[in-house]
């Protein structure tokens, strides 16, 4: 699995862009290449966690316009192994 670490500043103009992002987490969901996505409870960042190899993931980073929306950055793309669970 990969995870990725995004945070975010108070410019709040990413959150024209958010619906949009959120459609496409769910079709990501959906064919099975992003186990989980959701924001810190604070709203200063999110985790995503994806199912596919690094490709995939630097694909619906490049395909996503919200991932270089003023107010997001991708602070950490990083290999994770589950030892316990999923």
């Amino acid at each position: 699995m990969i995870c990725v670490e995004l945070t975010f500043s108070d410019d709040p103009s990413r959150l024209e862009l958010r619906p949009q992002h959120r459609q496409r987490l769910a079709a990501l969901h959906a064919a099975g290449d992003l186990v989980m996505a959701g924001p810190r409870d604070d709203e200063s960042g999110a985790l995503l966690v994806f199912a596919c190899d690094r490709a995939g993931v630097d694909k619906a980073l490049a395909e996503d316009p919200y991932y270089s929306a003023t107010g997001v950055a991708v602070a950490s793309v990083r290999q994770w192994q589950v030892v316990t669970g999923g």
